[in-house]
């Protein structure tokens, strides 16, 4: 039964009319036009849907909307801008952390939680915040070195 769910979403207070079991991942891509986290596995297993709940990266695909409710929801469009990116966005660029790309929002997002919770991670700290998002392509050490530069 659809009901009004109230939250922060990058910065902007929220609401919206859903069935609260439906998934964040849908709500954010289908209804609210949001497109840079995408459905990969659809089970939380891939990461390419991560966005950043309160302080902690989640899997947008398995987070059902009851539980965003009154809590504050970064993705990808909140985290920087084309004319102000991140710079988690431009070490990624600079380190050439990307290929086919379709990972990468959830890296970055992943990678942005983890600064947020640790602002100077160790390459072992970055290693396993980012063991969760899986690349086809094989960047993990170009992210890695991404990830550092940042902090740097």
């Amino acid at each position: 039964m659809p009901t009004d769910i109230q939250f922060t979403l990058n910065g902007q207070a929220t609401s919206v009319r859903v069935d609260p079991e439906r998934m964040l991942l849908d709500v954010l891509r289908d209804t609210l036009g949001l497109k840079a986290s995408r459905l990969g596995c659809g089970l939380g297993q891939c990461g390419a849907c991560t966005v950043i709940l309160g302080d902690h990266a989640v899997t947008a695909c398995d987070t059902p909307m009851w539980s965003v409710a009154g809590k504050s929801v970064t993705t990808l469009e909140g985290l920087g801008s084309r004319a102000a990116p991140h710079p988690l966005q431009t070490a990624f660029i600079e380190e050439q952390a990307l290929q086919c790309g379709f990972c990468t929002s959830g890296m970055l997002m992943r990678a942005a939680a983890l600064i947020k919770r640790n602002p100077h991670p160790s390459e072992a700290d970055i290693r396993q915040a980012l063991e969760g998002n899986l690349c086809r392509c094989g960047v993990h050490n170009r992210v890695v070195r991404a990830v550092a530069k940042a902090v740097a």
